[in-house]
């Protein structure tokens, strides 16, 4: 996937559908890597495009380990990076870089509180969260998740123990796999019930691999799991991720300039109200999930999306899914 075609992205950004909506958003990523960049002038660029983005909260991405540490130490890197890139968003037109969703190796048993406290030492109040991604499938066609994890790894009771302990501190945990494992994580989640839960983009109802031509079943399974977990008071969905070509092969990709939101709408826009409607307003915050979404959708794009879905709603209803939840979820923003 090609993160960084700006010309061809930029070409497809739109004014703001309501330009006074409060927005926090809940997760994003920063990098510079192989000839890739992400960092505070990029997210103070992509939101001050028109939509008012108060707060944002940065999600782990591998993003300036310490290479030579120890392997369970590396990732304080990544905070260390964010903090310094959260003093320099603070000097820039656009947001804060408010909160920090880290990643440690939550199967570590014992030394996964001294975990924690390194990463706390570094980011204090900032730190909101961890994110150990399971995204994992025996298919060789879908990819397993960049912290590699072991099939079943939501099942373990090591690892349990670890997203247990987040809860004892007031952290949460974001949870990223494919639709297929939801019901390990609706286990998991009843087993730390006092440690919130974050499904990522939306619960990654596939379409690729062998699931392309089982498009029926995905959305059942996808729905019937969404159900069962929508009913839990410690699990809460994030609505993003629609820009994801490598996991929902739009074929966005290939089109000479980027769709228009109301073509994004046409596509996203039943299973999205559906998922408002099996959570509610109050367990629900939309996601940009930048810059990964940028392989196809502009930013601006991606928040008019969002908008024109859920115009009708009150502003109540509209104020959680853009900032009350995440605020609430993740202590950011005033």
């Amino acid at each position: 996937m090609n993160l960084d075609r700006l010309e061809w992205i930029n070409s497809g950004q739109e004014p703001p559908v309501d330009s006074e909506q409060r927005i926090i958003d809940p997760h994003h990523h920063l990098w510079e890597r192989g000839g890739s960049r992400y960092r505070a002038e990029e997210l103070s660029e992509d939101t001050s495009r028109g939509h008012t983005v108060t707060d944002t909260v940065f999600v782990e991405c591998l993003a300036n380990y310490r290479k030579e540490a120890q392997k369970e130490l590396r990732s304080i890197g990544e905070t260390e990076f964010v903090v310094d890139e959260s003093v320099r968003s603070k000097e820039l037109k656009g947001c804060n870089i408010s909160g920090i969703v880290a990643f440690l190796d939550l199967s570590l048993g014992d030394k996964v509180s001294d975990l924690i406290e390194a990463h706390q030492e570094l980011a204090g109040q900032m730190l909101k969260g961890i994110r150990h991604a399971t995204a994992w499938s025996s298919d060789a066609d879908i990819p397993i998740s960049h912290s590699k994890p072991s099939e079943g790894l939501m099942t373990d009771k090591t690892f349990i123990d670890g997203v247990r302990s987040l809860g004892t501190r007031n952290l949460s945990f974001d949870a990223w796999m494919y639709f297929d494992q939801l019901h390990e994580l609706h286990d998991l989640a009843k087993e730390a019930p006092n440690t919130r839960i974050i499904i990522n983009h939306l619960g990654a109802p596939l379409n690729l691999g062998s699931w392309k031509k089982k498009q029926d079943n995905v959305q059942a399974i996808w729905k019937s799991e969404l159900r069962k977990l929508a009913k839990l008071e410690n699990v809460y969905l994030k609505i993003g991720g629609i820009g994801m070509e490598n996991y929902f092969g739009t074929n966005w990709v290939s089109r000479p300039k980027p769709p228009s939101s109301d073509e994004v709408v046409t596509v996203w826009n039943e299973r999205i109200l559906w998922c408002i409607e099996t959570f509610g307003t109050e367990k629900c915050m939309f996601e940009s999930n930048y810059p990964v979404d940028r392989q196809t959708l502009p930013y601006s794009v991606i928040w008019n999306t969002f908008q024109k879905i859920v115009q009708t709603f009150t502003a109540s209803e509209k104020d959680d899914l853009f900032w009350v939840t995440a605020r609430s979820v993740y202590g950011v923003g005033s």
